[in-house]
């Protein structure tokens, strides 16, 4: 494969804004030219929290809107990091644009998920061919839609000396499982950061909790975690994956409902819900000798402690140490989709989502003919 510039973009479920990342291709190198996170406008994110705090997946028209603003806003995004980067968009070969989650049912009746931010609208925007809806055809193979992570995962962080494991935490964390012998696997553990800050917002109207420093603070409900953690999310087996429409304040409140905790009790408990899940996880595929960790919560020092804690004999060190910071693999990831999904590559996720195909994951919407 020649040398190439791909660009990939997407919000994650902790809504904050979108990542978008510029990679360089050749052949089977990838290297992160220009990476940022661009926070979204008021009234998107207010639409957002509002949407994800109702529990249901959006009406047509409420879809519609998001679609169209999300695909201008995206758009945007893109031609500021080309520009900030020294480059034209005639110098990117494609957008790979995954989008913002607003539903994600894959066990329900039909199995659904659903990213906006219209890939047309970024393609016109940008002179530009988009590769996005990403999962669909996963999920068409009876497959759960996610996580992806792992088919870049495996590119970027597996070792025939030993085995390893990937821990992505997002709202919500999902592990991708490296053995040094054998095939891979992946799933959502649970929880990541998404109902820590939620706590944080409803009691110290904070986005986040700094460091884990208010959670640092507090001490961990023994009888609350066991309740937490005796939710059928947990005990299930893979594939499995998840998201806010599980996980959310509705799910918190049922927990807390008749615990006398305090809200600072609270969060320090969903510290340690977040990593005893994920210990939990490890520990039922198999401890790696080493968990590479990466997503917005390798900035929770708390929360990296307790993780530690948690699997004492697992080497935990993020994915900067191996050359990606942690804050862009998953930006990388849709850019090297996108590359994928244009050489016809088609990527075997039966190990990790259930699919019974092998498929091509995105959707290509070629871009308006460039003027000479």
């Amino acid at each position: 494969m020649k040398s190439e510039h791909y660009i990939g973009m997407l919000s994650g479920t902790s809504r904050d804004g979108v990542d978008a990342v510029l990679a360089h291709f050749n052949g089977d190198s990838m290297h992160i030219m220009h990476a940022k996170c661009v926070p979204y406008p008021t009234a998107i994110k207010l639409t957002l929290d509002q949407l994800i705090e109702s529990a249901a997946p959006p009406d047509q028209e409420m879809r519609e809107l998001l679609d169209e603003n999300l695909g201008r806003f995206f758009a945007r995004v893109a031609q500021d990091l080309v520009r900030e980067a020294g480059m034209e968009m005639r110098d990117i070969k494609a957008i790979g644009s995954h989008g913002q989650t607003v539903w994600h049912d894959p066990d329900g009746s039909p199995p659904v998920s659903v990213q906006l931010g219209k890939p047309g609208l970024i393609a016109r925007g940008t002179n530009t061919t988009v590769v996005g809806d990403f999962r669909s055809a996963d999920m068409r193979a009876d497959g759960q839609g996610a996580p992806l992570a792992p088919l870049l995962h495996q590119q970027l962080f597996s070792s025939d000396k030993e085995d390893r494991a990937v821990l992505n935490i997002g709202g919500i964390a999902n592990l991708t499982l490296l053995p040094a012998n054998g095939e891979i696997g992946g799933f959502d553990c649970g929880p990541g950061n998404c109902l820590l800050d939620l706590w944080t917002n409803r009691h110290l109207h904070k986005s986040y909790d700094t460091n884990g420093n208010w959670a640092a603070k507090g001490t961990m409900d023994q009888h609350l975690l066991t309740r937490m953690l005796q939710d059928p999310y947990f005990s299930r087996p893979a594939p499995k994956s998840t998201g806010l429409e599980y996980f959310n304040s509705t799910w918190l409140s049922e927990m807390t409902s008749g615990i006398a905790t305090e809200a600072v009790d609270v969060q320090s408990t969903l510290v340690d819900l977040t990593a005893h899940s994920i210990a939990r996880s490890l520990a039922d595929s198999g401890e790696p000798a080493r968990l590479l960790v990466c997503g917005g919560g390798v900035n929770n020092a708390f929360l990296m402690r307790k993780i530690r804690d948690a699997i004492p004999r697992v080497v935990v060190e993020p994915t900067n140490w191996y050359g990606v910071h942690p804050d862009w693999v998953e930006g990388l990831l849709f850019a090297w989709l996108a590359r994928e999904r244009l050489n016809d590559s088609r990527q075997n996720t039966a190990p990790i989502t259930g699919a019974t195909r092998e498929v091509l994951l995105g959707d290509v919407v070629t871009a308006p003919a460039r003027k000479p």
